[in-house]
């Protein structure tokens, strides 16, 4: 079971469920996404939520200008439900300034998004890099997770690096676009298509991966023997 063959069965059992966006992640397109990416680090989502409500509550739209002209102490007060909020108001603040000097704007950032650029970034590895580059600039990097990996691993694949998962998935995405339009009945981009496999694995594994023997219930669940 490759990267096709788990998007259509995850969409055979009904992921996505939380149609809340048509990128799945909240305000995609947005630079309330590239915030998001460095809450979600090490904490649920739930929490994530809390904090961008506080943000909304007091400045309004989650914007970059806004962000780099706040107040460090302030911001971590603001997000204090994500955990290590000083660590993450310090790099959220820090890429916000570093983001208005490289570019100007979060407009110009996301019209020619560096995958170089934003992993140079203090706080952004692998997967919020490219969180931010699919989610809120709507380009063509599939999001790998701890989840990603669990899946993988229930069904057999020994895959050590991120980047070996994500050209795994991905290639496999590629190789079948004209089956995935049948499957879903009209031509998507593809940053649209990884953007909704990754929110069917994270969705998937909240619900199924818990507890004891989760490879096998995994297995079971997903058909595969």
């Amino acid at each position: 079971m490759r990267g096709f063959e788990l998007l259509k069965r995850l969409k055979e059992l009904g992921y996505i469920k939380d149609e809340r966006d048509p990128y799945w992640w909240p305000n995609s397109g947005t630079f309330e996404v590239v915030v998001g990416s460095i809450l979600t680090q090490n904490t649920k989502w739930e929490n994530v939520e809390k904090a961008l409500s506080n943000l909304k509550e007091h400045m309004g739209e989650i914007e970059l200008e806004k962000i780099a002209a706040a107040d460090q102490e302030l911001l971590g007060r603001l997000i204090k439900p994500v955990g290590f909020y000083n660590t993450k108001a310090h790099r959220i603040k820090k890429l916000a300034h570093n983001m208005l000097q490289e570019y100007g704007s979060f407009e110009a950032f996301r019209a020619r998004p560096s995958r170089s650029w934003l992993l140079l970034q203090k706080g952004i590895g692998f997967e919020s890099a490219d969180s931010i580059l699919n989610y809120a600039c709507y380009k063509d990097f599939l999001v790998v997770d701890a989840y990603t990996a669990r899946i993988l691993r229930a069904l057999g694949y020994e895959l050590e690096s991120y980047e070996e998962i994500q050209e795994f998935l991905s290639d496999s995405i590629i190789e079948n676009l004209d089956r995935i339009y049948e499957l879903y009945g009209y031509e998507m981009p593809l940053s649209q298509i990884y953007a909704r496999f990754h929110g069917k694995i994270v969705e998937f594994c909240k619900e199924h991966c818990k507890g004891r023997d989760q490879e096998q219930k995994i297995r079971n669940i997903l058909n595969v023997f």
